[in-house]
């Protein structure tokens, strides 16, 4: 019997940061001597995501469905597909690469008494992208239906280890529950995205003259495209504003209209469709700027990552992390969030800016990216991996 840990990373997403979390995940769990079984999203239109992302480790890992025949998750959809597919995997423990796929659901429950699966207990951990519950006011219906179930299960020692994105968060909860398995995992900025613009430009036929804006990933309208769409539309047309959109967009209405328009003016680029790697790396590199008018977004972005390695100023809608980290870390430029005008004159102020002017924003990114880098995220989930005796305060019930 092999002597290397036995675990399924549980990963049934593809879009947005999933797969490519997925990728650090398998990576540098693989290097550290893991076995790896990965249930993730099989299905037609979706394996060949999986396949391209996992490229290079195929030989290393066994993949499984996280879906039945019939195209559904197994059983609920939460916590017993989870214990369904670390069953069928035969590993010892699960991680969730996003907690959230299961979190609110066992919380809820908690607090009126029901638990996970039994087979899950000690056995499972993850990454919670987005505990909004917890950042929310103490008197708020979604804390109080939460959070007595959140601290039931990590006094009972369902979690092997929880690691949270936000760092100031994860601090404030490691001095309220110092005896539980939580840590702090770095957003990593991958390496790779500060190549040679012009090469891009030239390759995603781009205009060299124009200072160019991105909005990457999806046209979910929290996501804030109409925003940009908008605040693009109101600057003057010899602005030298150049707007990319890259991603499955799927505009409609009065962004799509708008959004033609640019295209029409030659003021705009529209690449409407699913991104690859190597795409997604041109379309940083080609960009002077990155666009985030996120509204009410919780967390922290890939697209903020990926912008911090290709040394990019962002213009960041000011609330919640990504504000405070844009405003402390001086990454770039925050407006009120959902003010087109504002947004606006942000988008005029760094396409106004000289070589020089924008130096500044390139360092702080530069400074940023190897904070928060690869090497980071690798030391901290290896980190929570590592072996810890007992919490003497665990119930045993």
């Amino acid at each position: 019997m092999s002597s290397r840990p036995h675990l399924l990373l549980y990963e049934p997403r593809t879009e947005g940061h999933h797969l490519g979390w997925l990728r650090f995940i398998a990576e540098d769990l693989l290097a550290a001597n893991f076995r790896l079984s990965i249930a993730a999203d099989l299905r037609a239109g979706s394996r060949e995501r999986v396949e391209q992302q996992l490229a290079g480790l195929l030989d290393d890992l066994r993949l499984l469905p996280a879906h039945d025949e019939t195209g559904r998750r197994h059983l609920d959809g939460k916590a017993r597909s989870v214990a369904h597919c670390l069953q069928a995997s035969g590993a010892e423990n699960v991680f969730l690469c996003a907690l959230d796929e299961i979190a609110s659901h066992c919380w809820r429950r908690a607090t009126f008494g029901l638990r996970p699966p039994s087979a899950l207990r000690g056995r499972m951990g993850g990454i919670y992208h987005r505990p909004r519950f917890l950042a929310a006011p103490k008197w708020s219906p979604d804390r109080w239906l939460k959070s007595p179930g959140f601290q039931r299960l990590l006094r009972e020692g369902w979690w092997r280890q929880m690691l949270f994105v936000d760092e100031f968060l994860a601090a404030e909860l490691q001095s309220v529950y110092p005896s539980s398995p939580i840590f702090f995992l770095p957003d990593p900025c991958p390496p790779g995205y500060d190549s040679d613009p012009i090469t891009a430009r030239n390759k995603l036929e781009i205009p060299r003259d124009r200072k160019v804006f991105l909005f990457y990933g999806t046209g979910a309208r929290r996501k804030g495209l109409h925003l940009a769409v908008e605040a693009m539309r109101q600057l003057p047309p010899e602005s030298p504003a150049f707007l990319l959109c890259a991603g499955q967009q799927n505009p409609s209405g009065k962004t799509a209209a708008g959004l033609a328009q640019l295209v029409r003016q030659n003021r705009a680029c529209l690449l409407d469709r699913y991104v690859t790697v190597e795409e997604e790396k041109m379309c940083f590199a080609a960009s002077d700027a990155v666009l985030l008018p996120y509204l009410n977004h919780f967390g922290t972005s890939g697209v903020l990552s990926r912008a911090m390695s290709a040394a990019r100023p962002v213009i960041t809608s000011d609330e919640q992390l990504l504000g405070r980290l844009t405003r402390e870390c001086r990454l770039g430029l925050v407006f009120p969030s959902g003010n087109i005008p504002a947004l606006r004159d942000c988008i005029s102020q760094i396409a106004q800016l000289s070589a020089t002017a924008a130096a500044p924003f390139a360092a702080a990114a530069r400074d940023y990216a190897k904070t928060f880098s690869r090497e980071a995220f690798r030391a901290a989930l290896l980190e929570s991996f590592a072996p810890r005796p007992p919490d003497p305060k665990c119930l045993q019930t």
